[in-house]
């Protein structure tokens, strides 16, 4: 590479937009193409916003900035390690939450319900207790807290190592006094409660699916993505008991992804509300506390 031809953002961009079209990576933590990957991978190497103003991509290039993009990129093919681990930076409901290797990265479309506040479903005003199953990062619990500013937030991971990264996220964001994280096996751990909404991102890859994942995925926790042979093991845990966690009027909301079907099959009775997602993805089923 002859980086002094590499003068401008846009140069930069546009360099590594085609580097990681030849490598064939796959997009899948946070941008679906290889531009939009690039652009991410510049902007914030450089500690500039998502919506920097377009002039900024004729300006020019330090060397010490030139030297740590050329690392980036030359990482991102060689270990195919998602972006945002090498960034040390996802986005969910508009912010940046601290991610590494200890966690999944935050891209659950169910940022899109928690900005709607699930309506008509829940009446926000009276949820005082939230409950979230899987906190990884603890972008879900905190993206809660956020939309419910009346509400408590009890954030549950089994991995310890994911909740010391759920603990960088909570103190950036100051909310020490209402997300609790709590080591816990699903409600194993929890002393007897309610909750106006339980919510969930768990693990829920089979055996077959994950087999088939492509490389960029091998850098997740497997115990955040494997779940048994079917992808329910985790699901069946918390079907099980969420009854006697949830409030008379509350709602269960989990995410299932591609396991959506292999779920209707298992559970055919269950009086699943399947969410609408406009910004894509699938999966995201709701119960109510009576159907439930």
């Amino acid at each position: 590479m002859n980086k002094k031809i590499l003068v401008s953002l846009g140069d930069w961009i546009r360099w590594a937009a085609s580097r990681f079209n030849e490598a064939g990576l796959f997009f899948g933590h946070g941008a679906e193409n290889a531009w939009d990957e690039a652009v991410n991978l510049v902007l914030t190497s450089l500690h500039l916003p998502p919506d920097v103003d377009p002039r900024v991509f004729q300006a020019a290039v330090t060397l010490s900035e030139r030297a740590r993009l050329a690392g980036l990129i030359r990482q991102r093919i060689k270990t195919r390690k998602p972006l945002a681990y090498l960034l040390h930076q996802a986005w969910f409901c508009g912010q940046p939450f601290y991610v590494d290797e200890r966690v999944l990265i935050p891209r659950s479309p169910m940022a899109e319900w928690i900005e709607k506040l699930f309506e008509p479903w829940i009446d926000a005003d009276r949820v005082k207790r939230i409950l979230d199953i899987g906190t990884g990062s603890g972008c879900i619990g905190i993206a809660a807290a956020w939309s419910f500013p009346g509400a408590q937030i009890d954030a549950v991971d089994v991995s310890r190592d994911a909740l010391e990264v759920a603990a960088i996220n909570v103190n950036r964001y100051h909310l020490q006094d209402r997300v609790d994280l709590i080591q816990s096996d699903c409600f194993a751990n929890l002393p007897p409660k309610q909750y106006d909404m339980i919510l969930s991102n768990p693990p829920y890859v089979g055996a077959a699916e994950f087999e088939s994942l492509p490389a960029e995925y091998r850098h997740e926790p497997k115990s955040a993505l494997y779940a048994g042979a079917d992808g329910l093991d985790v699901v069946r845990k918390i079907l099980a008991d969420a009854k006697r966690f949830l409030a008379p009027g509350g709602i269960l909301v989990i995410e299932l992804g591609n396991t959506e079907e292999i779920f209707a099959k298992h559970f055919p009775d269950l009086p699943c509300l399947w969410l609408e997602l406009e910004r894509g993805g699938q999966g995201l089923c709701l119960l109510t506390a009576e159907k439930l």
